[in-house]
Order: C-alpha cells, then sequence, then structure tokens
C-alpha cells in the first residue's frame, strides 16, 4: 500500500477520538441483532424451593435401625456403634464427628 507522505497527519488524540466512535459505531451495530429474551418465559423454566411436589413419588425404601447402631442425639443421623464418640449422663448418644 502506498503511502502519501504529503497528506496532513493527525495528532495522536485525533486518531483516539477516531478509534473511539468507530468503537462505538460497532457496539450498536452489534447490539442491533441482539434477541431479546422474554423474561417470562425464561422465569417458567426455573424450579423454586418450596413448590408443589405433591404429585411427586418417592421411591426410597426405610430400613429399621439395626441392633448395632444408633441415633447420634445431635445429628440425628444413624451410625453404626463403632462411630459411637460418648454416652452422655442423660443417655444421649454422640457421635465421633459431632463430639469434635
Amino acid at each position: 500500500m502506498a503511502t502519501d507522505y504529503d497528506a496532513p497527519r493527525k495528532t495522536e488524540e485525533e486518531q483516539s477520538e477516531d478509534s473511539i466512535e468507530e468503537l462505538k459505531a460497532r457496539r450498536h451495530e452489534k447490539n442491533s441483532g441482539k434477541v431479546d429474551e422474554d423474561e417470562t418465559e425464561a422465569a417458567e423454566s426455573f424450579e423454586l424451593p418450596g413448590a408443589d411436589l405433591s404429585h411427586e413419588e418417592l421411591a426410597v425404601q426405610v430400613v429399621p435401625k439395626k441392633q448395632d447402631e444408633f441415633t447420634c442425639s445431635s445429628c440425628f443421623l444413624v451410625h453404626h456403634r463403632s462411630q459411637l464418640a460418648e454416652e452422655k449422663k442423660n443417655g444421649q448418644l454422640i457421635c465421633r464427628d459431632c463430639a469434635y
């Protein structure tokens, strides 16, 4: 590409103004092709906590506590006796996780 050295040169300020204007024009061009999203359609696809789950059915088998298991009085989880950390005076059983 040939360069005309006799042509008036632009200062750095003029060059930066030109580039800012070009950037603004490009930004508007990009935004013009953008599709607006319908907020109500987007909101309908979200599952909110506390939603009505009365039509759902759970398939969980409940197994009774065995002889070698105990229920922790702190976390209320069923553990094997090997996880027993202490038994308090009032008969409460505490697992190792809750004791430390």
